[in-house]
């Protein structure tokens, strides 16, 4: 049996929890992933659909998943202790899943000892956009041009394109080349820890370490590649879930102007099957999305496996 991120097409169903739930009742909605070409390809696209549709994950899925606005949509791009780097593509049609490329190769992160691959689910918020027009007040850099970082800590591993519905605890501004790149802390609600863990300094208290280990791995895992060790805003402080939800709201505006054109796209593709304020809006019949396949993952070298040791990086 292949492994549930590989198949062709697997369901994100948002479930209804009982009404005593603090999160509240859940919007009902199903999400898929189509799979396109084999992983590890340049042909390897994810496309999500909503109730069999092609949909845009940067555009299409809603950023909140309950109208108390407490719990938010995450699109899961890479799963945890995996390498391959995988995100939302800003510039295709509906924005599919693809791995990066850097001077015509795959791209995959390292393992920075005692770290294999990514630490946490991660993935990105739908319907946020850090705008690199923009400088932030108080990391004193602009943002990086793509959506909202997340790290899901939760105990499941995920699959590329999976929709979960998680709570923010919390926000930590990497200082990524020079641009703002926000990483929010975040929990999958169906997680059995999801009722104790309210706020950041919750995560130290139930998963100690996790916290320290984030930015140590946001700070060395790009050191292998002969670039220099990541900086964090605030000394590298992660913030609370008050001060990231103040950063998701603004990325969350900054895209409503983008969709809405009054911000210059610059390469960044629009088109979405929902969003009534957007001019790009089409109907999904309109669009020529590829069928899905179900081709076996291309092989990759066996460097990727290897560990890299990096003085200092080691957690205690």
């Amino acid at each position: 049996m292949k492994p549930a991120f590989l198949l062709s097409t697997v369901r994100s169903q948002l479930l209804r929890p009982r009404l005593s739930s603090p999160v509240g009742l859940l919007r009902t909605m199903s999400y898929t992933a189509r799979q396109v070409g084999p992983a590890n390809s340049l042909d390897y696209r994810v496309f999500i659909e909503k109730d069999g549709v092609p949909v845009s994950p940067f555009h299409d899925i809603p950023l909140f998943a309950n109208e108390q606005e407490t719990v938010l949509n995450m699109v899961v791009e890479v799963p945890r202790w995996t390498n391959a780097k995988l995100e939302i593509c800003k510039e295709e049609t509906l924005n599919p899943i693809k791995q990066d490329i850097k001077k015509g190769k795959l791209r995959f992160v390292r393992n920075c000892f005692p770290h294999h691959g990514y630490i946490h689910n991660y993935g990105a918020f739908p319907q946020t956009w850090e705008d690199p027009n923009q400088t932030h007040p108080e990391t004193k850099a602009k943002g990086d041009n793509d959506p909202v970082d997340v790290c899901e800590i939760g105990w499941q591993v995920s699959y590329p394109g999976e929709v979960k519905q998680v709570k923010v605890l919390g926000a930590m501004a990497l200082l990524d080349e020079g641009e703002t790149d926000w990483k929010i802390i975040a929990i999958d609600v169906r997680d059995p820890l999801a009722p104790k863990l309210n706020d950041i300094e919750d995560v130290e208290k139930f998963l100690p370490g996790l916290l320290r280990a984030t930015n140590e791995w946001f700070r060395i895992y790009k050191i292998p590649d002969g670039k220099p060790e990541n900086q964090f805003a605030f000394s590298g402080e992660c913030k609370n879930k008050k001060y990231a939800m103040e950063v998701i709201r603004e990325t969350n505006e900054a895209w409503q102007k983008l969709i809405a054109g009054q911000t210059a796209p610059d390469g960044i593709s629009l088109t979405n099957v929902s969003v009534a304020q957007s001019a790009d809006k089409v109907s999904a019949e309109s669009l020529d999305i590829p069928a899905a396949t179900s081709l076996p993952a291309e092989p990759i070298d066996k460097s990727v496996d290897k560990w890299f040791f990096i003085a200092g990086a080691a957690t205690a």
